[in-house]
């Protein structure tokens, strides 16, 4: 027999579409599968990501198997688990003597670093190939890149749209005239919005076991198990999508940027997770929602705007965060220093909407990307957080979060901390669009309407204080710059009135009592 080849498959790679599995044959290959310490701790990831992620490589595995493929499955509990993918790959050579090693690259920076060890490590051929799942390349990225001042996103998007031909006409043109239709994406909640439940999966016997070990291996985590329903399958997965396009999809682009207390899900599609395991395609998603559009079944803007989210950002963030590693996760363009709240984590604020956006991270592992830009992330940038203690939290967090989708939202989006190469302008905002955007702030002990004082909503005064401590820098900003002359109008007895109600409440901030995102 001669001696095989070596597929590692890692836990976001869950796809029989993997560029390392569609060259091989299966009577000449081993596949490997590794549950590792080294990942499932090197941040204290939600108990809901962990048992998901180690469901869904045990579901994938037993379908391999069922479609005739060899393979080496290591679960965490086995007892020689070295800890690491480079550990496991060193075992799995001593087991199987394979001539070469196949491995498509990783998505985060850090296991990439290890991958590209083993060349010199192995005895045996490493062969390191493409991600194709994504649209992009790393070079094409690069190439796009190559002489910007501003790595706009919607520049971005653009191209993809052409590279594609969704939503585009046969004359070059977008279909409808517009490229971007998120102007029409941005209504409040009406009194009463509630939206079809998402579908909801309850554990196997393989996600019971995954549960149970979770429980027992991670009991000092973040995060709640009660709630758990994640698709873990491609099937399930499938089906979550079906239930989207068929009863959310409509109204998801009108409703895209609302809060509603209590509402976790609205018309979001919940899909984020299913697709960065790789259980769904991205671009088959997107061709349904075209399809939706052309039979009639939902309205351009909310199927542009679900589009643009995965061919426009997602595929935009995974090329930014190549582009400017290592480096990305240590810029501090504004110096914030503060440490991370310990609310953050036990969600116990007077702030109704943090202390609603929190709870459900903590019970779903999930929340919506304006709860995360313009509720968490907004107070962390006002308040200066510090970037990487941000980093740490969303990555710990969210069922969907992974280094490469992570750090650019946080350190670009969220935090500016890049100094503008994401963002043009810092997400900064004040209660006011939290009013707007939301049924936060009835029945909150802090108002809106008061601008300063006691009782006054803290993201009033925490905004101003935060536009005044970093004039030097925004003030010549044009997108942000004209705020500076409401600032001034105020004269200096209001603006001492905003500076010392920030700084009072900032004062009042108790600091996360000890590391929770890292051992």
């Amino acid at each position: 027999m001669p001696r095989p080849i070596l597929v590692p498959v890692l836990g976001d790679q869950l796809t029989r579409n993997l560029a390392s599995l569609r060259r091989r044959a299966m009577d000449d290959t081993v596949v490997l599968m590794m549950e590792v310490w080294d990942e499932a701790t090197y941040v204290k990831h939600h108990k809901q990501k962990i048992a998901l992620v180690f469901s869904a490589m045990r579901h994938f595995a037993a379908e391999l198997r069922e479609a005739g493929w060899k393979v080496d499955y290591v679960k965490l509990t086995d007892p020689d688990n070295s800890g690491s993918f480079t550990g496991e790959v060193a075992r799995a050579i001593e087991r199987h003597d394979p001539r070469a090693i196949h491995v498509v690259e990783a998505s985060e920076w850090r296991v990439q670093q290890a991958i590209e060890e083993w060349a010199d490590r192995f005895a045996c051929e490493v062969e390191i190939l493409p991600d194709d799942r994504f649209l992009c390349s790393h070079a094409e990225f690069e190439k796009w890149a190559e002489g910007r001042k501003h790595l706009t996103m919607e520049y971005f998007y653009r191209e993809m749209r052409r590279k594609t031909g969704l939503l585009m006409r046969g004359d070059g043109k977008p279909v409808g005239g517009e490229w971007n239709y998120d102007s029409e994406n941005r209504e409040p909640p009406k009194e009463g919005l509630k939206a079809p439940p998402r579908p909801k999966f309850a554990p196997d016997d393989i996600t019971r076991e995954a549960i149970e070990l979770v429980e027992e291996k991670f009991d000092d985590h973040f995060g709640s198990l009660e709630r758990f329903g994640w698709p873990v399958t491609r099937d399930q997965a499938e089906r979550a999508a079906d239930a989207f396009f068929a009863e959310r999809l409509e109204q998801f682009g009108p409703y895209q940027d609302a809060m509603v207390h209590g509402q976790d899900d609205l018309y979001h599609s919940m899909l984020s997770s299913s697709i960065n395991l790789g259980l769904l395609d991205p671009l088959d998603l997107c061709r349904r929602a075209e399809q939706a559009y052309e039979e009639g079944r939902a309205p351009l803007n909310s199927v542009e705007g679900f589009i643009r989210q995965i061919i426009g950002w997602r595929e935009y963030v995974r090329g930014f965060y190549w582009y400017f590693m290592p480096d990305l996760e240590s810029r501090n363009a504004l110096n914030a220093q503060r440490a991370l709240p310990e609310f953050y984590w036990t969600g116990e604020t007077d702030l109704r909407c943090m202390a609603d956006c929190i709870r459900s991270t903590r019970d779903n592992a999930h929340a919506h990307h304006i709860q995360r830009l313009m509720v968490l992330g907004n107070f962390a940038l006002l308040a200066s957080i510090d970037p990487r203690q941000v980093q740490d939290w969303y990555l710990a967090v969210y069922a969907d979060a992974y280094d490469w989708v992570e750090m650019p939202n946080v350190v670009g989006m969220i935090l500016y901390a890049d100094g503008g190469k994401l963002a043009t302008k810092p997400y900064a905002a004040s209660g006011n669009y939290i009013n707007k955007m939301s049924d936060y702030c009835t029945g909150c002990r802090y108002s809106p309407a008061k601008k300063a004082g006691e009782g006054a909503c803290p993201f009033g005064p925490l905004y101003w204080h935060f536009l005044d401590r970093h004039r030097d820098r925004l003030e010549s900003n044009h997108r942000i710059g004209r705020i500076y002359a409401t600032w001034d109008r105020m004269g200096e007895a209001k603006q001492r009135e905003y500076l010392e109600s920030a700084e009072k409440f900032l004062d009042s901030i108790v600091p996360a009592s000890k590391e929770w995102a890292r051992y």
